[in-house]
C-alpha cells in the first residue's frame, strides 16, 4: 500500500503511528497477522480457510504487502507441486504483540472475556467449520 507523500514529510509520513497504520491498514491485515500469530507457519490456503469472507486476491495482495513490509516472512520450497508457507517475522511478532491491547477493547472486553476473533462471522449457533479461528485470546 502506498501513501501520497504529504506536505512537511519526505517520506509521507508524519509520524511512527502513520508508518504503523499503513502497514496494519486494510480490512484483513490485522487478521492475518493475528491467524499466523495462533497458527505459525501456515499455507496460503489453510490462512484462507481461517479468514472466512476474505478473496484470494484480498489475501494475496494483503500477503505481499505484509511481506514487503518486513512482517511477513514467505518460504517457498522447490517441490512437486510447489508448496508455500507463511509465519511471522520478529518484527510481526513485536506487531501482533503491540496489537494485544486494543483487541482486549473489543466488544467481549467489557463482560470480562479477552478478545476472540473475528466477531463478524454469523454462526446462528452452529460451529463455522475446522480451522476457523473463532475465540482464542492474543497472548
Amino acid at each position: 500500500m502506498t501513501t501520497v507523500n504529504r506536505p512537511g514529510a519526505p517520506d509521507g509520513h508524519v509520524c511512527g503511528i502513520d508508518t504503523a497504520l499503513e502497514v496494519i491498514g486494510g480490512k484483513w491485515k490485522v487478521l492475518a497477522l493475528w491467524a499466523l500469530h495462533e497458527q505459525p507457519h501456515r499455507r496460503f490456503g489453510e490462512l484462507r480457510r481461517m479468514l472466512p469472507g476474505v478473496t484470494e486476491k484480498v489475501l494475496a495482495a494483503h500477503l505481499r504487502e505484509l511481506e514487503a513490509d518486513g512482517v511477513v516472512h514467505r518460504e517457498s520450497y522447490d517441490e512437486v507441486p510447489p508448496r508455500v508457507e507463511y509465519s511471522l517475522t520478529e518484527d510481526g511478532v513485536r506487531l501482533n504483540g503491540a496489537l494485544a491491547p486494543p483487541g482486549r477493547l473489543g466488544p467481549y472486553a467489557g463482560a470480562g472475556r479477552p478478545f476472540c476473533g473475528p466477531t463478524r462471522i454469523r454462526t446462528r449457533g452452529r460451529h463455522p467449520g475446522p480451522g476457523v479461528l473463532v475465540c482464542r485470546s492474543w497472548q
